[in-house]
Formats: structure tokens, sequence, C-alpha cells
């Protein structure tokens, strides 16, 4: 004989408030909220917390791992479970509260390929008294800069344009007139890997594969 309450899907069921837990736990939660006495609730939620526990290891290693059990026993129990908590209950309210909008930074970047570090390291720069170290760390930004541009850019690139490029983001105060130590645009484009790299790979590999098939096939029909 067919049991009845064997062909009830999930669908059907109460709604888990937690459903990571899986539906045996939700189902001695809502037993120990239907418990009379208070000290037996107690001990029924600590069990339930211990075998929580054992379910979720991974929280083990997050931050106030206890709290966070008892926090998702109340959740699960839609705040009806009366219990001595060794931590407050959570309000309802601050948990369905939505999270703050955060503050992102709204400075443009004047050229977006180099990115905003770029133009933070050419400020350092300009701040720099020493005129050697000034020196050193602008050849520096300006060789990165080169090769940020060719990976977003794998043409040829005039070096001036990088003169051009560092004299816009410093505002004109930093004017580069000897580029002979910038690297060459091939030493860089040789370390720059092409996107659809892989894919060419794949086809190249298919194509070799469906040949050696065609030739394979070809000699056994020789043989016959």
């Amino acid at each position: 004989m067919i049991d009845n309450d064997s062909l009830v899907y999930n669908t059907a069921r109460p709604k888990m408030q937690i459903p990571e837990y899986g539906r045996n736990v939700q189902k001695m939660v809502d037993h120990a909220v239907s418990i009379p006495d208070k000290e037996q609730r107690n001990k029924v939620a600590e069990a339930i917390i211990k075998v929580m526990g054992e379910l979720k290891p991974e929280l083990r290693d997050v931050e106030e791992y206890k709290p966070k059990l008892w926090t998702h026993l109340f959740i699960m129990s839609d705040f009806n479970l009366d219990v001595d908590s060794p931590y407050p209950m959570p309000k309802r309210e601050v948990l369905s509260a939505k999270p703050e909008a955060l503050d992102y930074p709204q400075k443009k970047i004047k050229i977006g390929h180099y990115g905003k570090n770029v133009e933070i390291l050419i400020g350092k720069a300009i701040e720099m008294e020493d005129p050697d170290e000034r020196e050193a760390l602008v050849k520096t930004v300006a060789c990165m800069m080169k090769q940020f541009y060719l990976t977003f850019n794998t043409q040829s690139i005039d070096d001036k344009t990088i003169a051009d490029h560092i004299k816009k983001l410093s505002d004109g105060k930093i004017i580069l007139e000897d580029l002979s130590f910038l690297p060459s645009t091939g030493s860089i484009l040789k370390t720059v890997t092409p996107v659809n790299n892989g894919s060419n790979n794949k086809k190249q590999n298919n194509n070799k594969n469906r040949n050696n098939n065609n030739k394979n096939r070809n000699k056994n029909r020789k043989r016959f």
C-alpha cells in the first residue's frame, strides 16, 4: 500500500527559512517551538545546535561561529522559539533590513586602459623632491604604460604617444624628451598572449585529429 505522505512534493510542504540545513532539522525546530516546558525547550535547542554544527562544519572557521548557529536557529523558528540562549536573539527587522549602499569613488579615469594606479604613481612622481628617484619612477611608469597599451591594443604604438599621455596625466608637469629607455614594441608583444590563443590551439588540434582520422580511413580502404 502506498503512503500518501510519501507522494507529497517539497513544493507543497511548508517553506524552510534556511534550506541548507534540510527539512529534518526544520522539523526539529518546529517541534522545539511546540514544547510547552521551557526547560525541555532549552535542552532540545542545545541538541539542535549540535546537529546544525555537524551539518555545517565549514562554519567553524567563521568568526563568531556559535552566535551564527543560534541566529540561524531563531530564523528557522521564525523568531518564535522562546529559549535561554547564550546570545541575544536577533531582531527580525535588523536581519531583513537592506544593507546600506557602498560609496564608490566617483573620480573619472583620464585614460581608461592605464587605470587609476598609473595616475596615482604619476602623482607620486610629481611630489618627489629627489630628481634621480623621480626620473626612475617616471621611466618605470612609462614602460608600464606602453605594456598596458599594447595589452589592450596589440598594434604598433609610437613612443611619442606614451610621452603625450604622461604629459596629459600629469597635467603638463612631466615632459619626456628622451624615450630611448622604452622597450621595443616587438619585445612587449612577445609577452602578450592573444585573447583567442586558446581557441586557436584547440581548432588546430581538432584539425590535426580530423586529418589523422581521414588518413586512417584511407589506409583501411586500401587494405580491403
